[in-house]
């Protein structure tokens, strides 16, 4: 059976193994995989290319994905659907692993359930927030440059006797800047399913600063709605209709009003897409190589509709509506524990004038 392997939506580290694993499970199973190029913008246009073992021998160790990829909704068109259909039938697809986030996951359950197209799913998100699995591949990754990102600021911060916001990605779930702000040793962390209080962050910041630490680390995610938000909100969205959020510039907002209420100097630093580029770390290379493997073995076994997912140790197929049904959130437990590590010492009653 000739099987489509596509990735789709943002890129980030791990869709090479995950990749490189279903392909060489689909060979050992007798089937012949081939690649879509750029997502579901290739299968609309019929761009494909062979793989072979000797193609992903040694993608593990590399970032990005040598598929390419885009953020192509086909139902936003119903010609693009019915070329789609037609090139699956075209390229005598029999199967179509899907490797994304809920987007592309979206579409291929939406393929599965209106046009009966054999699809099994493998999550991939850098914000971890797809429900239905424990963790994705590109998490991990994305924390470990965070938490580096946060090693060398607080050097400079030091230096300068300065305060640092550095913001990461988070768009609904603030997974990426909780992690990295406990493993960074944040003084203050930002996300987007707990209340914002900047007066007392500032409070603290302010407390902490003048108690002899000189410097200070904040931790925000790209997606906090911030108490002063305006008309200076992004309009764009992209073809999922999401808001385009590299305009917001959360942190330099946040960064100015530290600023303006405790007078200390405060700069902010936005490492952005540098989340996304470079090897995977070895957890996401062994998480999405186990995620391709079992897509493969879901598409031997005539699974379809189902993700690969990760249960506690366990690799598991789910169906794919269980990682759709709302985004997986931080549970506001986990962030007061959290509370615990970076805000040390009590609050002191506020007086007038912080700074």
């Amino acid at each position: 059976m000739r099987v489509g392997i596509l990735t789709g939506g943002g890129d980030c580290p791990g869709l090479n193994p995950a990749i490189r694993g279903a392909t060489l499970r689909l060979i050992r199973d007798g089937h012949t995989p081939i690649g879509i190029l750029q997502g579901w913008k290739g299968l609309i246009e019929g761009l494909t290319v062979p793989l072979t073992e000797e193609r992903v021998d040694e993608i593990i160790r590399e970032g990005g994905t040598i598929l390419g990829t885009s953020r192509t909704n086909p139902f936003k068109n119903p010609a693009d659907v019915q070329r789609l259909l037609e090139n699956i039938e075209d390229f005598n697809f029999g199967a179509i692993i899907a490797i994304g986030g809920e987007d592309t996951l979206g579409v291929a359950r939406r393929l599965y359930v209106e046009h009966g197209v054999r699809v099994v799913g493998v999550p991939k998100t850098m914000d971890n927030d797809l429900a239905g699995t424990d963790f994705t591949f590109g998490f991990d990754s994305a924390v470990s440059v965070a938490v580096e990102a946060m090693d060398r600021l607080r050097d400079t911060a030091k230096s300068h006797a300065r305060i640092i916001v550095l913001e990461v990605m988070g768009r609904h779930a603030g997974w990426v800047a909780l992690y990295a702000g406990i493993g960074g040793g944040a003084d203050w962390i930002l996300i987007p399913e707990a209340p914002v209080d900047l007066n007392a962050m500032c409070h603290y910041l302010h407390q902490v600063y003048h108690g002899g630490k000189r410097y200070g680390l904040v931790v925000v995610s790209e997606g906090v709605e911030l108490p002063f938000a305006g008309s200076d909100e992004p309009a764009a969205t992209d073809e999922f209709g999401h808001k385009v959020l590299k305009e917001r510039a959360v942190g330099s907002r946040v960064a100015r009003y530290i600023e303006e209420i405790t007078g200390i100097e405060t700069r902010d630093a936005v490492i952005g897409h540098i989340q996304r580029g470079g090897p995977p770390t070895v957890f996401d290379r062994v998480l999405a190589t186990r995620l391709g493997l079992k897509a493969a073995e879901l598409v031997s076994a005539g699974q379809f509709g189902m993700l690969a997912a990760l249960h506690g140790v366990e690799i598991v197929a789910v169906p794919l509506e269980d990682a759709l049904q709302a985004p997986k959130l931080v549970p506001y437990e986990l962030y007061e524990e959290a509370r615990q590590i970076f805000q040390r010492v009590a609050l002191q009653p506020q007086r007038s004038g912080a700074g």
